[in-house]
């Protein structure tokens, strides 16, 4: 068994947990156990996974993914391609949760608010650019016209919450945090909140889909792993996610309860600060600042991703939860090059080292979650002694996420251990948010934390996003991936294979897009 299974399997017998289950018919109550606490409850404000899975909770959007990552209507019924440049959509007829009507006007005015806040460190602007018009045919049709032939329209409109223009227009996104704003068209309507502990829901009598599986929802955030593991064990709460890797086999043999996997699309990865002339954190063996940034020379950056074990990484460290990868997609995806597979290779990390001028070395700092992602604070450790190995001597700093994303709206980090969600089958959305050069105007390199600027990429991808042939695009998109793979602008290091537990009881729906949601778990049939 497992360290925390052994501590805890006698707390599951003193709780009677399984008894407390609702029999059929009666109020189903479910409480969750998360691993990162939602740093907002306004869905337009950041592109974080955590808080758009919490938003799924409360809000809807036209175009909704099954677990497996295929796209659905979602509040629109149904959708068509007028001509290459214009979709239109029509509306479900039904209600937000307070009870008014979801109308066009409320589709026009959800698409147009995330460029109105400014203040976001991940913009969802990156789903909206490509929309340059909007006409409201009726209350329940809209057309939405792109900037040219736009095949990613659906893909982008699946990551924009459907708002209620009357009652959120005005609001900040601070507002939120007290209730003012979350009104929308999903299952559950919110009661309380508290960013660091809790979110607590019930039942959206209006809700389109029919009666919501629970009746009452309480969120918790806990970042524990320990915690998270023992609070199910014990009845505290009813299921999980991100079960412990190191007690993923005992909890399986457990008949008590039920484990779901499945290979998500997020992929774990290094930030590199290769685009400006000094970045802080990078100094001498000696402690002095470099008057030359490290990783804007390609050799070096071809080094770090050398030096990195990626199949170590997953077997010791991840327990097999982790697919290693050099690619910025999953084999299945458009963009992906059998050509880059992961290679581990000091002695040529070393001398490529030598190479570029750096013969002795460097030293870096390696800024690294420690609540956001299964087995971070091991795994960026693990990386920062592989990088010391090959000469590149670094300090880890393990932190929470929310801190990351201060230091870097302070332009205060050269290196980090980030993640992204590919949330659709292709390259080009990791690489518009991660890797291309930032540019307002087009919603791209919004989340370009490494200033990485490469023309030439950018043009190749640009030109994909406007082929509606699946061959072209496909060719074009390999082209782009092949470049990637090259340039190093960021190093990809594995996609996270993402668990689930509950209770007997309870049947879990595991999503490829990873978010964890009250809508994955219904009571077992």
């Amino acid at each position: 068994m497992g360290n925390i299974l052994k501590q805890t399997i006698s707390a599951l017998a003193l709780f009677g947990a399984l008894a407390a289950y609702p029999a059929t018919g009666q109020a189903a109550d479910l409480k969750l156990g998360l691993m990162a606490p939602a740093t907002t409850l306004d869905p337009h404000f950041t592109n974080a996974g955590q808080n758009l899975a919490l938003a799924t909770n409360f809000f809807d959007t036209l175009v909704r993914t099954d677990t497996d990552g295929k796209f659905v209507p979602g509040l629109a019924e149904s959708w068509r391609i007028v001509d290459d440049e214009t979709w239109e959509f029509k509306l479900r007829d039904t209600t937000f949760s307070d009870g008014s009507p979801l109308t066009a006007e409320d589709v026009v005015w959800s698409i147009e608010r995330p460029a109105t806040i400014t203040s976001s460190t991940a913009s969802l602007t990156i789903y909206t650019k490509a929309i340059i018009g909007k006409e409201i045919v009726d209350d329940h049709t809209v057309r939405l016209k792109t900037k040219g032939p736009y095949p990613l329209l659906l893909p982008d409109l699946s990551n924009i919450a459907i708002v209620s223009k009357n009652a959120t227009q005005g609001l900040l996104t601070e507002d939120f945090r007290t209730g003012k704003g979350v009104v929308g068209t999903g299952p559950y309507k919110l009661v309380s909140y508290d960013p660091e502990n809790r979110v607590v829901m019930e039942a959206n009598e209006h809700f389109w889909g029919g009666k919501p599986d629970w009746d009452n929802v309480e969120i918790r955030f806990l970042p524990n792993d320990s915690a998270r593991l023992s609070a199910l064990l014990s009845g505290n709460v009813d299921a999980i996610e991100n079960v412990p890797s190191s007690d993923i086999a005992s909890l399986r043999e457990n008949k008590d309860f039920t484990i779901s996997e499945k290979t998500s699309y997020r992929f774990v990865f290094l930030f590199l600060d290769s685009g400006r002339e000094t970045t802080p954190g990078i100094t001498d063996n000696d402690g002095n600042p470099l008057t030359v940034n490290p990783l804007s020379d390609v050799r070096v950056r071809q080094a770090v991703n050398l030096a990195i074990d990626r199949e170590a990484i997953s077997a010791r460290l991840m327990e097999g939860l982790a697919l290693p990868t050099t690619n910025i997609v999953l084999k299945s995806m458009d963009g992906y090059l059998d050509t880059l597979t992961p290679t581990y290779d000091p002695e040529r990390a070393k001398a490529l080292l030598a190479e570029a001028g750096y013969p002795e070395g460097f030293h870096l700092n390696l800024l690294a979650t420690n609540n956001r992602l299964m087995n971070d604070a091991k795994v960026s450790q693990a990386i920062a002694q592989m990088l010391t190995r090959v000469g590149i001597r670094t300090t880890l700093d393990s932190v929470p996420f929310s801190v990351i994303t201060t230091r870097y709206s302070q332009g205060d980090v050269s290196t980090a251990m980030m993640s992204w969600p590919v949330p659709t089958s292709e390259a080009s959305f990791p690489f518009r948010a991660l890797i291309a050069c930032p540019d307002k105007e087009r919603g791209w390199g919004l989340v370009n934390w490494g200033h990485y600027c490469n023309p030439e990429l950018d043009s190749t991808m640009a030109k994909a996003l406007t082929l509606m042939d699946q061959g072209e695009r496909t060719k074009t998109l390999e082209d782009a991936v092949r470049i990637i793979g090259s340039d190093v602008p960021i190093v990809p290091l594995y996609f996270q294979v993402s668990t689930w537990a509950a209770r007997n009881g309870i049947d879990i729906a595991a999503r490829s897009d990873e978010r964890t949601s009250a809508r994955i778990f219904t009571p077992a049939k």
